[in-house]
């Protein structure tokens, strides 16, 4: 199972950027998916989740700002940040609790992240 992360970058206080993340190899089913991040100096912090059935749950710091979403055909979920602030910068992951074949177990999977810049 990888989880490979992208759509990170620089963009200015206000701005806007929109990360995906996408499940492949052995994904037999696929349960929540959410985004964590981790900013210089700080532990990592969960961002928002989304179960397979779309219910979602955010950070105080990103209600009204992010929006987590899914494609469970592409086993993708996305990020949209809007407004962002200095304070958004961060590594952002995403992580995914997959079955990856019928007789396995459950098990959550990272991807391994990607830079969110928020600077002038």
């Amino acid at each position: 199972v990888q989880l490979q992360a992208s759509g990170g970058g620089l963009v200015q206080p206000g701005g806007s950027l929109r990360l995906s993340c996408v499940a492949s190899g052995s994904t037999f089913k696929v349960n929540d998916m959410g985004w964590y991040r981790q900013g210089p100096g700080k532990q990592r912090e969960l961002v928002a989740t989304i179960t397979s059935s779309s219910s979602t749950n955010y950070a105080d710091s990103v209600k009204g700002r992010f929006t987590i979403s899914r494609d469970n055909a592409k086993n993708t979920v996305y990020l949209e940040m809007n407004s962002l602030k200095p304070e958004d910068t961060a590594v952002y992951y995403c992580n995914a609790v997959i079955l990856p074949t019928y007789n396995s177990i459950w098990a959550r999977y990272w991807g391994q992240g990607t830079q969110v810049t928020v600077s002038s």
